[in-house]
């Protein structure tokens, strides 16, 4: 399987690492690993974009964005990098 080397296949690659790890802390969250799991699914707020309102008269739009992974989503990017970089 052949990728073109450009911005959007890398993107994906960092979503998908992020989101896979990101399910992965969830899911590991209950898992007593010799005391290192706390550490590893604490989330870390990055960002946080409170309801921002928008009135257009006729619509009206009401979005938000928060940004906050564990360690295990973090690895999960640096593991899509890397593999995006090998292959």
């Amino acid at each position: 399987m052949h990728f073109s080397k450009g911005f959007f296949p890398l993107l994906l690659f960092l979503a998908a690492g992020a989101l896979i790890g990101g399910i992965l802390g969830q899911v590991m969250e209950g898992v007593n690993f010799v005391g290192l799991m706390p550490y590893l699914t604490k989330t870390f707020e990055i960002f946080d974009l409170k309801d921002i309102f928008l009135n257009l008269g006729i619509i009206q739009f009401h979005f938000g964005l928060r940004f906050a992974p564990n360690l295990i989503s973090i690895a999960g990017i640096l593991i899509a990098a890397w593999l995006y970089k090998k292959f």
